[in-house]
């Protein structure tokens, strides 16, 4: 008998499953231990790419203020406004244009190319999604949806008409009314029609403590804004920004007045502002400088008002549209009720009835909700003073 033969013994096939298995077994811990590894390589290459970066010189931020012959560029350096001349290879020199921001090194050379950079504050104020709100959604002002239409979106869907009859429409249109009564609704209809990239803000968002950051604000909010071109730029509340300058001696109100320094300039100054339009909406135009009213930076200036009877039946109708209403409601007896009521009172209205539905678990709204939700919005108040906005 062979030496093979007595180390397997008299049963010769389990001795031979047995070792097989335990091949797989060390196959599959071999397998275990490659994918291991793999990870355990990746996360080294990681750590040392993590402690390359530690060790690498940091690079700091400089703006390119002219392009010099000889292979020489004039730099400013961002944050502590120091100005330097530096030189780099032919191929860095053809692609630098004045404007553009580069990464330089300790030695003040340039290492990159970084392109524009906005604030992010800027960033923040385009619009990527559209909203949903149309000018069906709008009660009434069929006259001001039209001049708004007329210079806003027509000039934006529509250029050819402009050019064949040979006028320039409007370059900005500012809305003005009491609060509620649909001017940054008009916006929102105007941003979702438009099919332009739409950028909002509010005035108060320029109003900052240090000097010149409102400034430089309004600067890359239009540099953005002719980049993005077509495009609509929305300040809401322009008053918060746009008041009329007096002289108190405070460094608040000079730096506020910078920033409508600016804005004037962008507005309607020496550099040309593309393909952008303007609207601006306030409920204090009294308080706006009168170089923000003029023509050639507010070409149109609308009064929202209240609505009349027609227009409140419109707006009832559009909110109480998916509300399930009692054959007893009547929507132009409610319109009698409401007077001198704008189309947010009304819209608050319609929600009330609902809730006081809701609350006694009724299958529809009644009339009598209506009449208590009138009740309860339009409470026993000092009329407010509309003088401001006639």
């Amino acid at each position: 008998m062979s030496d093979m033969d007595e180390t397997l013994g008299s049963n010769p096939g389990s001795e031979y499953e047995m070792l097989a298995l335990q091949i797989q077994d060390l196959k599959a811990q071999i397998l275990d231990y490659k994918l291991k590894n793999e990870l355990l390589e990746k996360e080294l290459l990681q750590l040392r790419k993590e402690n390359g970066q530690l060790k690498r010189m940091p690079l700091f931020v400089a703006a390119v203020i002219d392009v010099l012959d000889n292979g020489e560029v004039y730099l400013r350096q961002q944050g502590n406004n120091q100005e330097y001349v530096t030189t780099v290879n032919a191929k860095l020199h053809r692609i630098l244009k004045p404007g553009m921001k580069v990464a330089v090194n300790n030695t003040l050379s340039i290492v990159k190319t970084i392109g524009t950079i906005y604030d992010s504050r800027v960033r923040v104020m385009e619009l990527d999604e559209q909203p949903d709100v149309t000018f069906e959604q709008v009660g009434g002002l069929r006259e001001e949806i039209e001049e708004v239409r007329e210079a806003v979106e027509y000039p934006l869907t529509k250029p050819e008409v402009y050019e064949r009859v040979g006028v320039e429409p409007p370059k900005g249109i500012l809305l003005y009314g009491p609060p509620g009564t649909g001017k940054t609704l008009i916006a929102k209809a105007v941003a979702h029609q438009s099919h332009a990239k739409f950028i909002r803000m509010s005035g108060s968002e320029l109003v900052h403590k240090y000097i010149g950051e409102g400034a430089q604000l309004v600067r890359e909010l239009f540099v953005l804004a002719r980049e993005r071109a077509p495009a609509i730029v929305f300040i809401d509340e322009i008053d918060a920004i746009g008041s009329m300058r007096t002289n108190d001696g405070t460094s608040g109100s000079a730096e506020v007045q910078r920033t409508l320094m600016q804005l004037l300039a962008e507005m309607d100054g020496f550099g040309n502002r593309g393909n952008v339009r303007i609207m601006a909406a306030t409920n204090r135009i009294d308080m706006l400088d009168p170089a923000l009213l003029r023509p050639g930076r507010f070409d149109r200036i609308i009064r929202i008002p209240l609505p009349d009877n027609g227009a409140r039946l419109e707006i009832l109708k559009i909110h109480t549209a998916k509300m399930t209403l009692a054959g007893d409601v009547d929507l132009a007896g409610i319109v009698e009720r409401t007077g001198e009521t704008t189309g947010a009172e009304l819209q608050a209205i319609c929600r009330e009835a609902g809730m006081m539905a809701v609350r006694r678990d009724a299958e529809s709204v009644e009339q009598e909700d209506f009449l208590a939700a009138i009740k309860k919005v339009k409470r026993d108040v000092t009329a407010p003073d509309t003088c401001m906005y006639i």
